[in-house]
């Protein structure tokens, strides 16, 4: 670190037993950077001038890429089209006795701080990596989601956000086969956002294409070969929709009373599809502070079977599956909203066995069709077809 990673903090202080060597011409982030105006102030001496330079905005590029460590510049001031470049900044001006003119009209642009941020995208999550020219003291989160995905940062000049697909906390969309996409925030003060925050658009690409591959190798083979036909087809995982219905099945409004007999439905799309579902993870939410109750765990188990029955198959098809509640809303919000984890299976879904109190206390079973992703070795096969991806959705309704 030096001077100019510390503007702004305490840690560089007098010494009169030790010299400071600094270097200028260390590389320094500079993809994303900010500038302050400091109007009414030029620097009476610079490093580099430039003649005919269109705009101010090309001076500012000329800043970013010197071939030394640029901070400041100004554009205009003392000529047209003249650009003026300086390593110097307020920073490291303190020693200096009445560096700049006073010039009413004029303005130096000094380097606030930069940033350079990579993606790593990786088979279950995405990582943000954030590198800065500055010294950082405040926290890096997702969009919607500053307190339960989110990273404190305190003096740092690198940092990074791990982000899961499959996280619900974080938010992750998914935009087509093998886009993840989501919004971050570099937020400088702790509590509050500012207007020096800065907002980041990631998104992870995956090649999902099919691919040919080969072999070198000559195979010998003796005897008669039959030739045979093979067919192979890619099922797309199917799509589920989730919503709100009164106990006997037919679609309600989206307002309700608390306590009223409600069920949640979850329904594949596609008539014909090959797969069933189960569901985990299911979630309430406010939408308006966060707040939030998981009533399905990741087993697939209700949590309080007071709140949230089982889930269970529709007695017409095993496409449908059907979880009964009653109404109930949080203290600071008039609406409710669900998310929750969908996971097809094939060809058929087995429910997990729940171990739920009862009113007098004992222990009994039931069983739920809701259980943890199994991992590939466990899926069963299937000639017409794959296992397709996890997807959730949301539904929400007002009290």
């Amino acid at each position: 670190m030096d001077r100019i990673t510390l503007a702004g903090s305490s840690a560089f202080k007098h010494s009169d037993e030790a010299d400071y060597l600094e270097n200028a011409c260390a590389e320094e982030p500079n993809k994303l950077c900010e500038f302050k105006r400091l109007s009414g102030r030029i620097l009476k001496t610079v490093d580099s001038v430039y003649q005919d330079v269109s705009s101010v905005d090309e001076c500012r590029e000329l800043c970013l890429n010197s071939p030394y460590r640029c901070h400041s510049y100004d554009y205009g001031d003392t000529g047209d089209m003249v650009c003026r470049l300086s390593h110097h900044s307020r920073a490291t001006l303190a020693d200096i006795q009445d560096p700049y003119l006073d010039v009413p009209e004029a303005a130096t642009y000094e380097l606030s701080s930069c940033y350079n941020v990579s993606i790593e995208c990786r088979a279950g999550d995405m990582v943000a990596k954030i590198r800065t020219s500055r010294i950082f003291d405040g926290k890096v989160y997702a969009k919607g989601a500053p307190k339960s995905c989110s990273v404190d940062v305190k003096n740092a000049l690198e940092f990074e956000l791990r982000m899961g697909y499959q996280d619900l906390e974080c938010n992750v969309r998914q935009n087509g086969l093998g886009r993840y996409m989501n919004d971050v925030v570099i937020q400088h003060h702790d509590k509050i956002v500012t207007s020096s925050d800065l907002g980041l658009a990631l998104t992870c690409q995956y090649d999902l294409t099919n691919k040919t591959v080969s072999n070198d190798v000559d195979l010998g083979v003796t005897g008669d070969i039959e030739t045979t036909l093979s067919e192979e087809v890619v099922v797309d995982s199917p799509n589920v929709i989730m919503k709100i219905t009164s106990r006997d099945g037919n679609d309600m409004m989206r307002s309700a009373e608390v306590g009223d007999a409600l069920s949640l439905r979850f329904e594949i799309a596609e008539q014909q599809s090959p797969y069933e579902i189960f569901v985990r993870e299911l979630v309430a939410m406010d939408g308006t502070d966060n707040a939030e109750i998981t009533l399905i765990d990741s087993d697939g188990c209700p949590t309080d079977h007071f709140i949230m029955g089982p889930i269970y198959k529709s007695s017409t098809t095993g496409k449908i599956l059907i979880s009964h509640f009653d109404a109930f809303k949080f203290p600071s919000s008039q609406t409710v909203q669900f998310r929750a984890l969908v996971t097809p299976c094939m060809p058929t879904c087995e429910p997990v066995q729940c171990d739920q109190e009862d009113f007098s206390g004992e222990l009994r079973s039931l069983i739920s069709y809701g259980r943890k992703r199994r991992s590939v070795s466990e899926c069963p096969n299937t000639d017409d077809g794959h296992l397709g991806k996890e997807e959730d959705g949301t539904s929400q309704y007002e009290t």
